[in-house]
């Protein structure tokens, strides 16, 4: 929307598109859905312009919703299989906010969650803080409205119930993936996937087709974003430690396509290393 909005007020698109694509350095979401706006407004210009930018993006948001749907509907299987298997709720691990508040409805990590809940599956959702920017609180205001059982963990504790086997399974979502099937997502990921892997726990991915970055086979190519020291510094406004104090503070991490189960896609469930094989034409 802001690119139509930018449109509407006849500022630069493309200026318009560099500054808010600059926002998100690791999200290749974003730089996707300019790159369609930028597309699809070249070729008008005036009001012609501004109806086009602001068709396009109702689109976009259209097709999110069916996309995270069709990820509900795939990765469901996933949650089904452990309650026919065992008989009881099924135990799920998530990071980071990957639900209708991230995305335009339904979500990507917790569209299959939502699917199983409305299906009838028992299930219970562990729901890390995230850590320092607290998006896992995010994901939790989205249960409790939605009625799903969840629990909030303090981000170090999620190895800790991995390891005494109070986990079934682990799905999250990425900010981009690589054609090779190694993830970005938010940091504290990696730790997680190390800890399921060491526990025999499955750890999927979520990934619209948008958050597939093509052009990278090396998880190591993704840039990271690091942000301000301060949201480590201060909580809720108030310093805990002196402004003095080096902090390190990226955003993101990188879990490496061994430690991935599968990725969910809009267009059904792989191996990492066969994204290629849901979409052929990027080979």
């Amino acid at each position: 929307w802001g690119v139509a909005i930018a449109a509407a007020q006849n500022i630069d698109v493309h200026t318009a598109c560099a500054k808010l694509q600059a926002t998100r350095p690791t999200a290749i979401n974003l730089a996707w859905a300019l790159a369609e706006m930028r597309r699809g407004m070249d070729p008008y210009a005036g009001p012609a312009r501004v109806s086009a930018a602001r068709e396009l993006a109702a689109k976009i948001c259209d097709d999110d919703v069916a996309t995270c749907k069709a990820i509900g509907d795939h990765g469901v299987r996933l949650l089904r299989e452990v309650f026919e298997r065992t008989g009881k709720p099924v135990r799920v691990l998530t990071h980071c906010n990957a639900g209708w508040l991230a995305t335009v409805d339904w979500g990507t990590a917790l569209s299959p969650i939502y699917r199983a809940f409305e299906d009838g599956i028992p299930v219970h959702v562990w729901v890390d803080e995230t850590r320092p920017r607290n998006q896992g609180l995010l994901t939790a205001f989205e249960l409790a409205q939605h009625g799903v059982p969840y629990t909030v963990l303090a981000d170090n504790a999620g190895g800790h119930y991995l390891q005494r086997g109070e986990v079934d399974l682990c799905i999250v979502g990425t900010d981009r993936t690589t054609r090779t099937g190694d993830v970005c997502n938010k940091i504290g990921t990696y730790l997680k996937a190390l800890a399921a892997h060491d526990n025999g726990v499955p750890f999927y991915i979520a990934a619209p087709s948008s958050s597939i970055d093509w052009t990278l086979s090396k998880g190591s190519d993704i840039p990271i974003e690091e942000r301000s020291g301060d949201e480590v510094r201060m909580i809720r406004g108030v310093e805990v430690m002196s402004p003095a104090t080096p902090v390190a503070n990226p955003a993101f991490d990188v879990t490496p396509a061994r430690l991935v189960t599968a990725i969910i896609t809009e267009r059904g469930i792989c191996a990492p290393d066969q994204l290629l094989s849901l979409f052929p034409e990027h080979a």
